[in-house]
This record gives structure tokens, C-alpha cells and sequence, in this order.
């Protein structure tokens, strides 16, 4: 028995053929492999860290153009809102004066009507009192003719005029 056992070999039992085969083997795996494997697959790994790289970066990048885009934004915002204040503040200023013109200008065409009024008032008033002047004058003349017609005393004429006055309608 204690032959097979030696014969058919145990775990700690080293076959030097098989140890230098493998060994050998296994350099020249690794040798293959760093030599042509070992190359391409950091050139893969590399090339992908530079992709990540660019895809950050330009990430980045396009985080700063959004944030200036962002502040653009906001500064034309106030200055939109800005100009929006300025326009209306004119054009209440504009209506303001319009209705001051307006108002003024009401004012003046009425002021004038009154005037035209008032003057044409004037006008009559001193046409109906050469009128009024031309007929007192006429009734006097009517009046010396009747005076003189009825020869009468002085006294009596004299009443005869102040009744006749006294009968004329009251001018205001």
C-alpha cells in the first residue's frame, strides 16, 4: 500500500516537469499578454478616462455658459421691466400734460365765448341806448310840439314834461 500511495502522488508532491512546464507556460502567457494585451486594453482604459474627462469638462463647461445665459437673462428681465416702468411713467406723464392742455385749452375757448358774449352784450346794450336816446329825443321833440301846440303857462308845460319823463319805462 505504501507503494500506490507513492506511486499515485499526493497534493504536497512536486513534479519538477510539469512545475517548469507551467512555469514557462506562464511567462510566456504573461509575456503575450503584456506585449499585446496589456497595451490596447490601457490604451481602451485610457481613452475612455480622456472621454470621461471631455464629458465633465464639458459639462462643466456648459454649466458656466448656462449660468452667464441665466444672468443675461435676468439682466435683460430688469432692464425689460426697467424700460416697462419708464414707458408707462412717460405716458402717464404724457396724459397728464394732454389733460392739462386739454383742460387749459377748455378753459381758454370758454373764457373767449364769454367775452364774444359779454362784448356783444356791450354792443347791444349800447345800440339799444342810442335807441332809447334817438326815442326820448324823438318823444321830447313830440313833447315841445305838444307844449307848444297847447300854449299853455310855463308851470303847466313844466308838469307836462315830468309827467311825460315819469311815464318812460325805467332803464336797469
Amino acid at each position: 500500500m505504501a507503494s500506490m500511495l507513492l506511486a499515485a502522488g499526493g497534493l504536497t508532491d512536486i513534479e519538477p516537469v510539469l512545475f517548469w512546464s507551467t512555469l514557462v507556460l506562464f511567462a510566456l502567457f504573461a509575456t503575450v499578454l503584456a506585449k499585446f494585451g496589456w497595451g490596447p486594453l490601457l490604451q481602451i482604459i485610457e481613452e475612455r478616462e480622456k472621454n470621461v474627462q471631455n464629458a465633465v469638462e464639458g459639462a462643466q463647461k456648459a454649466r458656466t455658459e448656462a449660468e452667464a445665459l441665466l444672468t443675461q437673462h435676468r439682466e435683460l428681465l430688469r432692464e425689460a421691466t426697467r424700460e416697462r416702468e419708464e414707458i408707462v411713467k412717460r405716458a402717464l406723464g404724457e396724459a397728464e400734460q394732454l389733460k392739462a392742455d386739454l383742460s387749459a385749452r377748455a378753459k381758454s375757448e370758454s373764457d373767449q365765448m364769454i367775452q364774444k358774449a359779454r362784448d356783444q352784450i356791450e354792443r347791444e346794450k349800447g345800440q339799444a341806448i342810442l335807441e332809447l336816446r334817438a326815442q326820448v329825443g324823438q318823444l321830447a321833440v313830440e313833447a315841445a310840439a305838444r307844449i307848444v301846440q297847447s300854449s299853455l303857462t310855463p308851470d303847466a308845460q313844466k308838469k307836462i314834461v315830468d309827467d311825460f319823463i315819469t311815464a318812460l319805462p325805467r332803464a336797469r
